[in-house]
């Protein structure tokens, strides 16, 4: 693969479970986008908080529909969320997972180049290091003790 080209990565192996929803709301909406989960039940499905929830919203990341004041989360949201969620894994920064999803061709893919992969192979890497000295450092501090 050359730098220039871009693979999807989509991450979207994480389904909300069957106790996520309720079975009516999973039967209405099988097969549509239609609202099925609730800010608390996607919160504990991907053990996140309910202020990152609204933060990602806040910077447009996700965008539940509202029945008052209360969030309705589609199946897309859920896809969105796995996504933004990967890419937090990847150590990539919410703006770089910003212009990665909007630089896919679906909203449900993270498009990533070669380039970027190998980028962040590195910086992933130079942290492990740092991670691996701090933690011979205190090993070697708390056997002193």
């Amino acid at each position: 693969m050359r730098d220039a080209e871009t693979i999807d990565c989509n991450p979207i192996g994480i389904r909300l479970a069957a106790d996520g929803s309720s079975s009516s709301a999973r039967a209405q909406g099988e097969g549509r986008n239609e609202p099925l989960y609730t800010i608390r039940q996607l919160a504990k499905q991907f053990g996140v908080t309910l202020r990152a929830l609204r933060f990602y919203e806040n910077q447009g990341l996700l965008t539940p529909l509202r029945q008052g004041r209360q969030r309705r989360y589609t199946r897309a949201d859920v896809e969105r969320l796995a996504i933004i969620l990967k890419a937090k894994k990847f150590g990539f920064s919410l703006a770089e997972c910003r212009q990665m999803i909007m630089d896919g061709a679906s909203p449900d893919t993270l498009k990533l180049t070669r380039e970027k992969c190998l980028r962040q192979i590195d910086i992933l890497e130079r942290k492990l290091a740092e991670i691996a000295e701090a933690l011979a450092e205190l090993r070697r501090i708390s056997t002193s003790f």
